[in-house]
């Protein structure tokens, strides 16, 4: 059974009538199964609905909020949704079990994980975490794969050195650190601002090269992919107007009302969305942008692959493992741009 939650305030109805420039019928509707109350978190992709992109590109999304990265794999196995947004890990995972699945465009093209314990803890790296319990949201999410690579490059094993501890996102953690059930927090970057706001001051230790591990991208089946090209550049192109659009510090109180499509709840504290907003674009913004937004490095797919090998996530190498990943569109999503 699939655990799925739909976002309450994004529906067909609010996507149709309040951020389109075209009427429903002449748009193509495009389902995404995303992680469940995203906002500020994906702001390229709500300012993009917002903004009317979309439908210059004569597409309708409607987002799904479902639980995990596996739960997107699902999703789209099922044919419930046309694209999705997932983690490597899920999706290398995925092809190895014969889900021709494939990253689209790389959103976030730094880490968006990090392993966090409380600021006075006796703790400064990986190694010091033995013997402890590490909190995360759900048992199958990206970051599960992202911690377990990162304490078995440091000689650790899951379950004789370490466990992880289903405890939930954000403020349910900080429930497992004030209970003494967790000693640290595999922690999305939306998790450390919501925990600093429930008065629990985290320090980072995540080491440096693991940076690299680029995070959740939006997902496909190459299927869906190869019968749609015109949906696939139309997407991206959009997701990049969303992301410029986002990069004019002018349009920051436009942004977070675009955000609150996904997560109205953000909203209600200003301080804390425009926070998260900075926090977030740090991370979805490239180090180097001479390849425009969205594209892959092959060798930091390497990097995954020897990671969850390392780690059990994997039981193989794959033998294609280019095809989990393509830059095929990324130079015509970057047209505007160029």
């Amino acid at each position: 059974m699939m655990n799925r939650r739909i976002f309450g305030l994004i529906t067909a109805c609010a996507v149709f009538a309040g951020y389109t420039t075209a009427s429903a019928q002449d748009l193509k509707e495009i389902i995404i199964a995303a992680p469940a109350g995203a906002g500020v978190s994906y702001y390229p992709l709500f300012s993009a609905m917002g903004e009317g992109y979309f439908a210059d590109e004569g597409l309708a999304i409607r987002v799904e909020g479902v639980s995990g990265s596996a739960a997107v794999l699902q999703v789209l196995a099922a044919g419930q949704a046309q694209m999705g947004n997932a983690g490597p890990g899920a999706v290398l995972a995925a092809r190895e079990n014969g889900v021709d699945a494939l990253y689209l465009y790389n959103y976030f093209a730094k880490s968006q994980f990090s392993i966090m314990v409380k600021e006075d803890a006796d703790v400064s790296v990986p190694l010091d975490l033995k013997g402890k319990r590490i909190g995360v949201g759900t048992v199958d999410g990206a970051e599960v794969s992202f911690v377990r690579s990162v304490l078995t490059d440091a000689g650790m094993t899951e379950g004789d050195d370490y466990e992880f501890i289903v405890v939930g996102d954000g403020g349910m953690a900080a429930v497992g650190f004030d209970r003494g059930e967790i000693d640290a927090y595999a922690s999305a970057t939306r998790d450390a601002a919501i925990l600093g706001l429930r008065g629990i001051p985290l320090k980072d230790i995540t080491p440096e090269k693991f940076m690299a591990y680029f995070g959740n991208g939006f997902i496909t089946t190459r299927d869906f992919m190869e019968n749609n090209p015109e949906v696939m550049v139309g997407f991206g192109r959009a997701l990049v107007r969303g992301a410029e659009f986002g990069a004019d510090p002018a349009n920051l109180p436009k942004v977070l009302e675009h955000a609150k499509i996904g997560n109205p709840q953000e909203g209600e504290d200003p301080a804390f969305a425009t926070s998260l907003f900075h926090t977030i674009q740090g991370r979805i913004t490239p180090t180097d942008l001479s390849n425009g937004w969205g594209y892959h490095h092959p060798e930091q797919w390497k990097l995954w692959e020897d990671a969850l090998i390392a780690s059990g996530g994997l039981k193989n190498r794959l033998d294609d493992l280019d095809k989990a990943y393509t830059n095929d569109f990324v130079e015509k999503w970057n047209e505007a741009r160029n």
